[in-house]
């Protein structure tokens, strides 16, 4: 993955969700590239049904940043790991944030990042509810400011291809064949039994902003989870970090 961008060797090993780089490791890292770049996973705490964890969007997007910090020299950051589920209350445990807050709190990471010479931050998004991303990203490039939203559509279907994806992007919009086979992949021990029976396919969803998803799906699931595999998530993974590579080239461009 990532052709010739080779990880700095005092990338320190992971913890869990958190990167266990020193300062030591930053500072030497960041002495080897052109522009410094980090990479903040942003999850949720939501409903996947009764055999996903409520982190589920947080473990993807973390996943997904990781691979990206294993092929790229970037600053691996924690992840935001609450964010904007209003669709999922209906559902016990389900905890959200207002988009305000989401949007302030990307801002003071990014702005915090300059302070320190970290000029240019990604953010990989795990849920898609996440709307007010895309406004903070498009905010920051009006302010002069480098920032990126990643994976975005495309990646996300070149990914489903290149992995055998079964299940088209509007059919796996929840708990489905994507989120299931990464988690068999990175974390096959939070699944629990029952993802083998749990489809649901509801591709018209229109007014799934004005009623949530329970007017969809009374297990919370939207897409057809038993056809995920680990070996479909290892290559989604694969597929999303070689995709990376057009945005590292952007980012760190002098154009």
């Amino acid at each position: 993955m990532g052709g010739s961008h080779e990880r700095s060797a005092a990338y320190g090993p992971g913890h869990g969700l958190l990167p266990a780089d020193t300062t030591e490791d930053v500072r030497t890292r960041g002495a080897d590239v052109s522009r410094q770049i980090a990479v903040l996973p942003v999850g949720s705490h939501e409903q996947h049904g009764p055999f996903l964890p409520l982190a589920t969007d947080t473990l993807v997007a973390c996943a997904i940043a990781r691979a990206v910090a294993d092929s790229y020299p970037v600053h691996l950051l924690p992840p935001v790991t609450i964010s904007c589920s209003h669709e999922h209350a209906a559902w016990p445990g389900t905890v959200s944030i207002s988009s305000v807050t989401l949007h302030a709190v990307v801002r003071d990471i990014a702005d915090s990042l300059r302070r320190s010479g970290v000029d240019t931050l990604v953010l990989v998004n795990g849920h898609g509810g996440n709307y007010v991303l895309g406004n903070v990203v498009q905010e920051a490039s009006a302010r002069g400011e480098r920032m990126a939203l990643f994976p975005a559509p495309e990646d996300w279907e070149a990914a489903r291809e290149h992995a055998g994806v079964v299940t088209s992007l509007l059919t796996d919009m929840h708990a489905g064949e994507i989120e299931t086979s990464i988690l068999l992949h990175t974390s096959p021990e939070v699944l629990r039994p029952g993802y083998e029976t749990a489809d649901h396919v509801s591709d018209d969803r229109r007014h799934l902003l004005t009623t949530g998803m329970s007017a969809y799906t009374d297990s919370g699931v939207i897409g057809r989870p038993s056809l995920g595999t680990a070996e479909k998530g290892r290559e989604l993974l694969a597929s999303l970090a070689d995709s990376f590579g057009a945005y590292f080239s952007l980012l760190t461009s002098d154009g």
